[in-house]
């Protein structure tokens, strides 16, 4: 055989997308703690509590039967999208049929992918909210959509700036991505937002996706779902997931409501992708959903709560400025004028304090001036972190 040289280089679509930021952050934490440093994330928002017993109990119990092993649909069992519908109707008063307008997911991050493979053409363009979740973007990049990014900002309360929007050229454009309660500013869904968006994507021949897992999280008052709205379901994907909500983010296990059209079209994608999920933790997700507003409260929000006041106590202590009303697991604040950037603040906090907290810049441009802390760590690790940010004299 010729000695000759094997030269192999990745496909093009890599050069357009970074490694995710967690991924790549957190191996340099991980070298920390190899060290003994102990570092205290409040980075990612990752629940740490378990799901409700029942839902425990469920997947044990239907996991010894031998039956349960196959393969299973694509488009989930009967009973899943029964209880998600029967969770759309208990928690936002939305109809919703079970053997048409609801796709179970591996995720809402599996969802991105197969809504972006179904309605969007490479040299399409697809509208991300900047700040807004990293995926958006990176996905989009990865099936050769163009991102064009519509702007958050604090004056107005991070919704949309429609006369903005319809400045564009939407000519080409397929899909606009939206996330209330959002993440990650914490900002709260408003009706007003969701009519206008509907309006939006009906005149211009857009579909809206609204990722909506966060509703149940220190969100009092209505809870709302963009499929409240009339003619929402012509025109509007909502994305929920278990994740947040039922302390389940291992499990995999989301949604996706719409038109029976839309669903169709998602399942061609999906069923050439993968083989359906495990039929015990598909029933037992059944079983979460009918977790009483007890559980909710005190498994979840409570808890929430709690390390939310301590949150802010950090915000303060680092000088950030935040808004109270913010709802979800995270909590947004923006870092004072004497840093330079975000990274002169978080990555002192890192090295100096060993706390490791989400610099804004990952989620846009919009986000440079800002941190976001997470609520999944147990409240003696926020205390503790408090406790370590303080000896290293921050305010110097």
């Amino acid at each position: 055989m010729e000695d000759k040289a094997f030269n192999i280089r990745p496909a093009d679509r890599l050069a357009d997308v970074t490694e995710y930021y967690f991924s790549r952050k957190l191996k340099e934490v991980a070298a920390m703690n190899a060290e003994g440093k102990d570092v205290i994330s409040l980075a990612i928002g990752s629940p740490d509590m378990p799901p409700s017993p029942e839902t425990v109990e469920t997947l044990c119990q239907e996991a010894q039967k031998p039956t349960a092993h196959g393969y299973q649909p694509t488009m989930g069992i009967p009973e899943l999208r029964q209880a998600m519908s029967g969770f759309y109707k208990r928690w936002y008063g939305v109809d919703l049929n079970p053997n048409s307008e609801i796709q179970p997911l591996i995720g809402s991050k599996e969802g991105i992918l197969h809504v972006t493979l179904a309605f969007v053409n490479v040299g399409d363009e697809v509208l991300v909210p900047n700040p807004g979740y990293p995926t958006y973007t990176s996905l989009s990049k990865l099936l050769g959509a163009k991102i064009v990014n519509y702007d958050l900002l604090p004056e107005n309360d991070w919704q949309p700036d429609f006369e903005q929007l319809e400045k564009m050229d939407l000519s080409r454009v397929k899909l606009l991505w939206t996330n209330y309660p959002n993440m990650p500013t914490g900002a709260r869904a408003q009706r007003e937002t969701y009519e206008r968006l509907v309006d939006f994507a009906l005149r211009h021949n857009i579909i809206v996706v609204n990722d909506n897992p966060y509703s149940l999280i220190l969100n009092e008052g209505e809870r709302l779902s963009i499929l409240q709205i009339p003619r929402a379901k012509e025109c509007c994907i909502e994305f929920n997931s278990m994740s947040k909500s039922h302390n389940m983010p291992g499990w995999r296990v989301g949604m996706l409501a719409t038109n029976a059209q839309f669903v169709q079209w998602i399942l061609k994608v999906k069923s050439n992708i993968d083989s359906g999920t495990f039929r015990a933790l598909q029933l037992a997700a059944a079983k979460a959903y009918d977790n009483s507003d007890l559980w909710h409260r005190l498994a979840n929000v409570d808890i929430y709560a709690g390390r939310r006041r301590l949150a802010e106590e950090i915000m303060r202590l680092l000088e950030c400025k935040f808004d109270p009303q913010q709802t979800g697991m995270f909590l947004w604040g923006r870092i004072p004028d004497k840093y330079n950037d975000v990274e002169e603040l978080t990555e002192r906090v890192l090295h100096e304090a060993r706390v490791f907290i989400t610099p804004g810049f990952i989620f846009g441009s919009n986000g440079k001036r800002y941190i976001r802390i997470s609520l999944c760590a147990k409240e003696d690790k926020f205390a503790e972190a408090l406790e370590r940010i303080k000896k290293i004299n921050i305010k110097s």
